[in-house]
């Protein structure tokens, strides 16, 4: 048996993965594979910056943190993928996950939250997508490589194909030649320099148009045929250079480091990264968190300023009521699926440049209740589409003139054992080269007016193009 010297921190008995590997093989048909999960601990390292070391155009990549948790999760390059369309995408992503999972063997020498397989999926706002749209409707991967980072503890995990005729000592040489390679990676010592970039910037579409799709959502919530309804803006940005995807998602994670720093890319050229306050789904050991996030206000310029437009959200009825919209169908959705919600006290969350009326909600979720279920049941919450849900979809695809993709949807990863962390794409953008189209919404209900809730918009589209240029 042939080993390459190893590390003593890493926490791997060697001899024990040969024997993992050897009877793992023994269960090879000939002419078949079998995907082998191997978890090791290894020193601290900044998954971004793996990330920007090992991503390649033509592979997938995912990438997710929370600074403020001490989160950060890389997923790099795929061994078993899913791409396809249709109203029952999230079923079908439940499906494979659970067939990948039965011919995965799993070799885990770390009790770290990130050890094991994850699956790591986007999924668009709408199920159906134009042709020319960049990303599908829904994918799913297991990536090759994945490096997570929790605290100051860091873990590796390793997806690999194994069959009857694999080389076991070749497979280790190789093994251990990527960990080295990961490990060598050294990390920046210093910040970028942050140069603000010459660009241009159009509307997607115009601001009477947006107006004026407020005004005639506002006449139907008049004539109670909706209660609300989300709509959002984008503006087109072109650069004299490309967009660098890490410096930017650097940018991100320093400016939000509340809000959930993200990052998938389509193997195609295509990034679509963003920082979204709204947690769609947070489940560990079956413990499911999840927020009703909706209602806003610019934050201050002083400390008292702040305090008093602090005052007015919680006061205002009108933001109090958008607020209870999505607290109403997030407890519904739930109680439909058998599972119980306990509703937090309201508080504010409170982000760089605005802040948000917010209720955190929690339950237990059944064991026979999938991640992804209530991913499908929860989508999309009124925070993004509206109430009720189907007509206020049509009138979206009605006065939203440019596609969607995975603005307002969700992104996220569901692990083997039933954990999973879902976010909604939002304050987003889709980076091509040197363009960049930016995504912001507002929720229009009983009393919206169309200058505050294009203001509103133009707020958060600001605040990420901050970030990006």
């Amino acid at each position: 048996m042939l080993l390459l010297p190893r590390p003593a921190n890493y926490h791997l008995n060697c001899q024990k993965l040969y024997q993992f590997l050897v009877a793992s093989q023994k269960n090879c048909d000939r002419n078949c594979s079998q995907i082998v999960s191997i978890s090791l601990e290894i020193d601290s390292i900044d998954p971004l910056v793996v990330l920007e070391k090992l991503a390649r155009p033509r592979q997938l990549n995912f990438y997710f943190e929370n600074k403020s948790k001490g989160e950060a999760i890389a997923a790099i390059d795929a061994v078993a993928q899913l791409q396809l369309a249709g109203a029952n995408r999230f079923h079908l992503t439940q499906k494979f996950i659970c067939s990948c999972l039965k011919e995965i063997e799993i070799f885990d020498s770390s009790n770290h939250t990130f050890a094991k397989p994850h699956f790591f999926c986007s999924f668009s706002f709408f199920s159906e997508a134009t042709a020319d749209s960049p990303f599908p409707v829904a994918t799913v991967f297991l990536p090759r490589w994945q490096i997570a980072r929790q605290g100051d503890r860091c873990v590796l995990v390793a997806n690999l194909p194994i069959e009857a005729d694999t080389n076991i000592d070749i497979f280790i040489q190789h093994l251990w030649r990527k960990i080295h390679e990961i490990t060598s990676i050294e990390q920046p010592e210093n910040e970028e320099n942050h140069f603000q970039r010459e660009f241009s910037q159009v509307n997607v579409s115009s601001i009477a148009r947006f107006k004026q799709a407020v005004i005639d959502c506002s006449e139907l919530i008049y004539k109670q045929q909706l209660s609300k309804v989300v709509l959002a803006h984008a503006i087109d940005v072109q650069v004299n250079t490309d967009f660098n995807l890490f410096n930017c998602l650097n940018r991100l994670r320093q400016m939000y480091p509340d809000c959930y720093v993200f990052s998938t890319h389509n193997g195609k050229g295509q990034n679509f990264i963003g920082a979204s306050p709204e947690r769609l789904i947070s489940i560990r050991d079956r413990q499911l968190f999840t927020d009703a996030l909706a209602g806003s206000i610019s934050r201050g310029k002083t400390t008292a300023e702040d305090a008093v437009l602090a005052n007015q959200l919680l006061q205002s009825e009108k933001e109090r009521h958008e607020h209870r919209v999505v607290i109403d169908f997030i407890t519904q959705s739930l109680q439909e699926l058998s599972i119980a919600p306990q509703l937090l006290s309201p508080r504010l969350r409170r982000l760089a440049n605005i802040q948000h009326l917010w209720t955190p909600i929690q339950a237990r979720v059944p064991l026979n209740v999938h991640p992804l279920e209530i991913v499908a049941a929860l989508h999309p919450t009124p925070a993004v589409g509206g109430v009720s849900r189907q007509l206020a979809c049509k009138k979206i695809r009605t006065y939203e003139k440019f596609e969607r993709g995975l603005y307002a949807a969700p992104l996220g990863w569901v692990n083997h054992q039933g954990d999973s962390e879902f976010i909604v794409g939002i304050r987003s953008a889709l980076i091509d080269g040197d363009r960049a189209r930016l995504y912001a919404g507002a929720g229009i209900v009983a009393g919206s007016n169309p200058d505050r809730e294009i203001a509103e918009v133009q707020l958060k589209l600001q605040a990420l193009l901050k970030a990006l240029i």
